[in-house]
């Protein structure tokens, strides 16, 4: 059966179906040859494509999803949203390289220009004054000597909010991912942030409207937050934080992932510390380390390395690990005898010192 590319209405109807998830709605597209016929088919050809069951080929077949959809076209055309699917040229390019990318996007407020640099700030509901003291000068920093950086994050209470507020104030543009339709924001608190977004950022949901805000729903949204970003920021978490979870993604999609540390005995620190110590984060200390990592220097300048490199016997330790060799951190330590965290600090340093280099699959080398 030869396979159309779905139109608009096509790919809501599909969307609207529950328990159609991103990699199930792709998966039905190709087998099935399109979307048009899809609901007209019998349950024993539904049960024929990978992943249907019983349960799924019967909710498909229940509702009239096309109707949904038209509701939804409506809506969007009142209250001036933009729908994106998969096929659009206008998809976030970020997001569509990844597998469980949403079939399809709705965004009020600016578009997502694929041209610009996209950095996510996640953390902890119950940030310190430290956590978003950090937001703040980091987003200062943003405005001071980037005008292509957009800042994203999910308008949750604590560092969510924080980084939105910290962009609104420095004119730096920032995208709020949603956990339920663009009917309503939650928490009701961040309405009057939310409107200012809209100026030169926007809103982000897969959800449609009237869904509810439950605790999947939020697990779901952020595999999008990470997704659309070149970079992930945890700057405060505790150990079993709901940010970890977005870093993970970002880790998995091969996106970096960056890490504010704090004290050991500091709770909303103790995530971000963990990251750091299992390589999972890059330490950040300011813009430059981000800077640094993801290349994005606005002016770099050439690193000039004396002949004989005056190292304190730590870092020396590391240097004569690394002789003709690249090596991960884990096996850096084990050969130097020193902590994680101990390492980790060392090879930042020493990479912005231009005498190591990371490598893909976070390996590291002699420059």
């Amino acid at each position: 059966m030869k396979q159309e590319i779905p139109d608009l209405r096509d790919c809501l109807a599909l969307w609207a179906v529950p328990g159609i998830g991103s990699m199930m709605s792709k998966r039905i597209i190709s087998y099935s040859g399109g979307i048009k016929h899809l609901f007209s088919l019998k349950t024993s050809d539904l049960l024929r494509i990978p992943g249907i069951g019983e349960t799924l080929a019967e909710t498909i077949l229940r509702d009239d999803y096309y109707r949904i959809a038209d509701e939804m076209l409506e809506f969007a055309n009142k209250f001036g949203i933009t729908i994106l699917t998969w096929f659009d040229k206008n998809y976030p390019t970020r997001l569509k390289a990844c597998e469980d990318g949403p079939l399809v996007l709705f965004v009020k407020g600016q578009p997502i220009d694929s041209g610009k640099k996209y950095l996510s700030m996640v953390g902890t509901r119950n940030a310190t004054q430290r956590g978003q003291a950090f937001c703040r000068e980091l987003v200062e920093e943003i405005s001071r000597s980037h005008t292509d950086i957009c800042v994203v994050s999910g308008l949750a209470y604590g560092i969510d909010v924080a980084a939105h507020k910290a962009c609104v104030e420095f004119g730096v543009p920032t995208y709020g991912v949603l956990a339920h339709g663009l009917d309503t924001i939650y928490p009701t608190a961040h309405r009057d942030v939310a409107a200012e977004m809209l100026k030169t950022g926007g809103l982000v949901t897969e959800f449609f409207p009237k869904t509810i805000p439950d605790k999947t729903n939020f697990v779901r949204r952020n595999r999008i937050i990470a997704g659309l970003c070149d970079g992930t920021i945890v700057v405060e978490s505790d150990v079993k934080g709901g940010s970890l979870i977005t870093a993970e993604l970002a880790n998995s999609y091969n996106r970096d992932v960056f890490a504010l540390p704090g004290r050991p005995s500091d709770k909303y620190s103790s995530g971000c510390n963990k990251l750091i110590k299992n390589s999972q984060a890059h330490l950040i200390e300011s813009l430059s380390d981000i800077e640094y990592v993801l290349g994005w220097n606005s002016q770099p300048k050439a690193i000039q390395r004396s002949l004989f490199i005056d190292f304190d016997p730590e870092s020396q330790k590391i240097y004569d690990a690394l002789q003709d060799n690249e090596l991960a951190i884990d096996e850096i330590c084990r050969s130097t005898g020193m902590t994680m965290p101990k390492v980790s600090s060392l090879l930042l340093t020493m990479e912005l010192n231009g005498v190591v280099r990371g490598m893909p699959g976070k390996l590291y080398a002699r420059v």
